[in-house]
Parts: C-alpha cells; structure tokens; sequence
C-alpha cells in the first residue's frame, strides 16, 4: 500500500524504499503493532530514541507522517507535538571555476560529459545520469528536468 500511494504520487523509487525502510523499523520496535494501533506518542518516542542526523531524522519523521496522512489517512494532519529536528546551517564549498577547469582536464569520454553537463546546467548528479535525450530541448537549450524543478 505504501509503495503504491507513492508511486501514485510520483515519489522517486529512492523516497518510496527509504519510507517502506522506516515504516518498518517503527512497526517493529512497537512490537509489530499495526500502524493504526499506534499514534502520534509512539512516533514521539520512537524519533527521540533515534541517534542519528538531523537530516535522517527528519526523513523518518517525513515517511511516517506520509504513512499516517498520506497511507492511513489518520484524522491528524501533521504529527501533534512532533517537530522536524533542526540542523545548522551548512554553507557548501564551491570549486571555483579554476578548480573545474582543472579537474576536467583529467577527465574524458562519459564522466567528462557527465561532470560538464552537471556542472553547466545545475543538474543533481542523479538527475544527471538519468537524463535522456527526450529529456532535452535543443531548441530552448534547457532539460526537462530544469523546467520542472522551477
């Protein structure tokens, strides 16, 4: 059922397989209850236990609000009492364009193009490696991909 709804929503398979992962490690640390026996104080409790990143603990908190809202449509919207954890700011580091130069003229054939094509259009690394010929417009020069992202 979730893997279902998230495809219905068009949920990357990476999403979808991330959440069926947390749903199923919430359901057995509650003793292989089912989800509907369960609610927000046990969501609450199974998050605080967790010793992981900001990010992962948001992205568990992310799959069982979707379970509960999106697959159970539970009569709450959103988890009460349950809050995204919060992480500092990180400021990325960028290769200046010297770098890239530099790095590139090691480079040849497909990870060459791969790294351009990335670094010339914005494309994640994934998005990137998916990409199609279909995918692209060569008459307004953008990638499919770019177009919906905006």
């Amino acid at each position: 059922m979730v893997r279902r709804i998230g495809r219905e929503r068009r949920y990357s398979e990476r999403t979808i397989a991330a959440y069926v992962h947390w749903i199923r490690r919430f359901v057995i640390d509650f003793g292989r209850r089912h989800p509907r026996e369960l609610g927000p104080e046990h969501v609450r409790e199974f998050l605080s236990a967790l010793t992981v990143a900001p990010s992962t603990h948001n992205q568990a908190l992310a799959a069982l609000t979707f379970l509960y809202v999106g697959v159970l449509r539970a009569a709450f919207e959103r988890m009460p009492g349950v809050s995204p954890a919060r992480s500092q700011r990180r400021v990325p580091t960028v290769l200046s364009q010297r770098e890239i130069g530099r790095l590139v003229e090691h480079l040849d054939g497909v990870a060459r193009l791969a790294v351009l094509v990335t670094y010339g259009s914005g494309l994640r690394v994934r998005e990137c490696l998916t990409l199609r010929v279909k995918d692209i417009d060569l008459d307004r020069r953008e990638s499919i991909l770019l177009i919906y992202s905006r």
